[in-house]
């Protein structure tokens, strides 16, 4: 698989992860050419991480292990979904999802 079209506006591309049973959104990281290759080579999540500059494998130290089952891009191939099967909590913080602080809700509906 050619890579490179979803790395034409940047070196990193927004993974929006999802849970595969729930649907439910469980975090957004970022994914570099290398770490999407290992990604599609071992069936589990890898990322990018900005903050300390070098590839993670999502929940190898806690164990919390991303199992990828689908991806899809977007039209535009700058955004992928990754869905998957969720062992443990995706977020650092021990919840089950980062989207977990509610800062909106409309009143009127």
């Amino acid at each position: 698989m050619d890579l490179e079209k979803y790395f034409v506006k940047s070196d990193l591309i927004p993974a929006v992860v999802q849970e595969k049973g729930t649907g439910e959104v469980l975090m957004l990281a970022y994914m570099n050419r290398e770490s999407l290759q290992k990604t599609f080579e071992t069936g589990y999540t890898w990322f990018w991480s900005r903050s300390r500059q070098e590839l993670w494998n999502k929940g190898a130290t806690s164990g919390h292990l991303q199992k990828v089952i689908e991806m899809y891009s977007d039209c535009d191939n700058d955004t992928l979904l990754v869905i998957v099967e969720q062992t443990g909590a995706a977020c650092h913080t021990g919840n089950h999802s980062c989207f977990y602080t509610k800062i909106y809700e409309r009143e009127d509906i």
